[in-house]
Parts: structure tokens; C-alpha cells; sequence
């Protein structure tokens, strides 16, 4: 297998049931049908990620740290899409945080990645708008957050 298309499987979701078996914090990958998107998200614990693969991707690893990995394919080819994102995620208190997307491309495969700071065992209510174009779409989801 060559290094890229195993980094590709890393950030992927194809190691979201691994996932699962090494914290408590992570729940598997989630999608849902968003216009004629394809959404994917997933929200890991930062030190599930070796030093070497957070540093090649600008990932800060803290048990205080989570990931947020967005992706969006077309519908009905199942290609990535090239998108705009924005966000936040809120806690039960209202303290809202500013999420900073960041695209990764690896050959065909397009991720949207943001870390954010959160605190043991507190729940966030994330609100992300994607947008392509003249069409947007909101991405809602919650998801509670546990230090590894």
C-alpha cells in the first residue's frame, strides 16, 4: 500500500470502528444527505493521532483536543467535493467557539479538518454551514466529549 493512500485511510473513516475500540470518546462516523451532498463527519480525541501524522497535518495532540474531519461527496457520484466551511461548536453552557476548517486534498479524497479545546466529560452542539457555490447547506450534530 503507498504511504499517501494509507494516510488517506487515517484521516478517513474507514478506521472509525477502530476507533471505537481505543476510547470512549469517539463515536463512530456519522453521515447524512444534505441537498445532494454526502456529508461525513466524525469528531476524534487529537492523541488518537501519532506525533508524526498530527505534525504533517498541523494537528496540536492534547488529551484537551478533539478533531473535527468533514467530508462532502456528490450524491450520486460519490465524488469529493471542493467546499466552503464554517462553523461553530457550543456547549451546554453557551460558550461558543469559532471552528477554522482547513482543506487537506490527497489525491481524489478532499477532508475538512478543525481542532477545538473542550473539557471533560462537556457537551457540544456543533452548527456548521457548507457551502459550494450559490448553494448551503447546515450540518447540525451533537456530540459529548471525554479526556483520553
Amino acid at each position: 500500500m503507498r504511504i499517501q493512500s494509507y494516510k488517506q485511510l487515517l484521516l478517513g473513516f474507514i478506521l472509525a470502528p477502530l476507533l471505537l475500540l481505543n476510547s470512549g470518546q469517539v463515536s463512530a462516523e456519522q453521515k447524512v444527505q444534505l441537498g445532494e451532498w454526502d456529508v461525513h463527519y466524525i469528531v476524534v480525541n487529537s492523541t488518537f493521532f501519532s506525533a508524526d501524522v498530527a505534525r504533517q497535518y498541523g494537528i496540536v495532540r492534547s488529551k484537551y483536543n478533539a478533531l473535527v474531519n468533514i467530508s462532502v461527496l456528490n450524491s450520486d457520484t460519490q465524488a469529493a467535493q471542493t467546499m466552503s466551511m464554517q462553523g461553530t461548536a457550543t456547549n451546554l453552557l453557551g460558550t461558543e467557539k469559532e471552528l477554522a476548517f482547513k482543506k487537506v486534498q490527497e489525491g481524489d479524497a478532499i477532508y475538512y479538518l478543525t481542532v477545538f479545546s473542550f473539557r471533560h466529560d462537556e457537551t457540544y452542539r456543533f452548527n456548521i454551514e457548507v457551502r459550494r457555490g450559490d448553494k448551503t447547506e447546515r450540518l447540525t450534530f451533537k456530540q459529548k466529549m471525554y479526556v483520553d
